[in-house]
């Protein structure tokens, strides 16, 4: 029976694919792994079943050092982030069949615009689920405390923008104290959505005692961001009580956990910076209340000051009037108390009948023997009471 051995069989695929497929194509497909050796990246890909997780296509693919190094450079450049599992890349690859190392598809070029539209579809599948649970807008429905001073913080101890941060708070030019805790979390790679979560529990549980969260970043690379596109790390931050300020230094279109969260500023500094401007602009209003407050207080005393100045010139007035009230009511008693005079009466031809210093009025109340004094207009009569039986 004729035969070949395993060499003639692979360098006759070998043959036939150099033969039949001699240009290169462009190839949609999700990294499921990536591995860097020797500055050649090794990768392997795979077409998952749209229905579910199932990988209905797998390969392994290629890329020399020699194209590897100017691609990478050229992709986390534009797409703000790093090769890693999960992504959709768009490739440009030819195939290679080895005798001895089998098939691969080789790679020549990466189009990161298509990873970035995935990204984008991604981030907005996200922000459309938070926008359906009503959750997507809560941050930015939270005030910030007028006396914001104490700050938790999220972030890797070791970031230099965590010590950028601390230090712009510290030496602030208005003097202003702050309080900052730090809550240490891994800031890249594949355990950013559990760390920061973790963290966030742990403020949870202490809330009370803070005014607001600030989750930084800066000093990392800035070509791993995907940890911060992710469902439940934004629902998190959204389902959050207190304010959480982002400011995990990149440039390029924000990323989920910013469009969330209550504020985002560009870097940690800027974060710190705006921390001292809100506790500046509560400073100015209360000076500003309490020179409005001082004004009021002044323009009352004056309208007072004027008020007793009146009242002061028109008292000598007042009580010259009162006065004269009072003199012109004693005239009227005066010439009724001397109409009412009796030596008057009895110039009138009456005359007043006295017994006992009293006026007699009923004779019935005269005993035999009383003496009586008739006083007329002119001189007295006096008498002595006599009663018939």
């Amino acid at each position: 029976m004729e035969h070949l051995s395993l060499y003639e069989l692979n360098s006759l695929v070998q043959q036939t694919i150099e033969e039949s497929m001699a240009m290169q194509y462009w190839v949609e497909a999700e990294l499921a792994e990536a591995n860097e050796r020797r500055g050649h990246l090794y990768l392997d890909l795979v077409q998952k079943d749209g229905r579910g997780n199932t990988p209905v296509a797998r390969a392994s693919a290629r890329c020399w050092a020699s194209t590897w190094m100017p691609l990478k450079a050229h992709f986390e450049r534009v797409t703000g982030q790093r090769l890693e599992a999960g992504m959709k890349l768009l490739l440009r690859v030819y195939p290679q069949f080895h005798v001895a190392y089998g098939f691969s598809w080789i790679v020549t070029d990466i189009d990161p615009t298509y990873t970035i539209g995935d990204m984008a579809r991604r981030r907005q599948e996200i922000v459309r689920q938070l926008k359906e649970q009503g959750i997507f807008d809560l941050q930015k429905e939270l005030r910030l405390p007028m006396l914001c001073r104490r700050i938790a913080v999220i972030s890797s101890e070791t970031a230099a923008g965590y010590g950028d941060f601390c230090n712009q708070l510290a030496e602030n030019d208005f003097g202003f104290s702050f309080r900052t805790r730090l809550f240490p979390a891994i800031m890249q790679g594949e355990k950013v959505e559990q760390s920061i979560i973790a963290a966030l529990d742990r403020i949870f549980a202490v809330q009370e005692e803070y005014d607001c969260v600030v989750i930084i970043r800066g000093g990392g690379a800035t070509s791993d961001m995907s940890g911060f596109d992710t469902l439940a790390l934004a629902e998190n931050v959204a389902n959050f009580p207190l304010p959480i300020i982002t400011g995990i230094g990149h440039d390029r279109d924000e990323c989920v956990l910013d469009m969330v969260s209550h504020l985002r500023v560009k870097t940690p500094t800027a974060a710190a910076a705006f921390l001292v401007d809100h506790l500046a602009a509560v400073y100015d209003h209360i000076l500003s209340l309490a020179e409005r407050a001082a004004q009021s207080v002044r323009h009352r005393l004056e309208i007072e000051r004027m008020r007793l100045a009146t009242l002061t010139a028109k008292l000598p007035m007042a009580a010259r009037q009162s006065v004269q009230r009072r003199v012109h009511t004693i005239d009227i008693l005066s010439h009724r108390a001397a109409a009412l005079d009796p030596k008057l009466v009895l110039a009138r031809g009456y005359s007043m009948t006295l017994c006992g210093g009293k006026i007699v009025t009923d004779a019935r109340l005269l005993a035999d023997g009383d003496v009586m004094e008739t006083r007329l207009a002119k001189g007295k009569i006096k008498s002595k009471v006599w009663k018939r039986k």
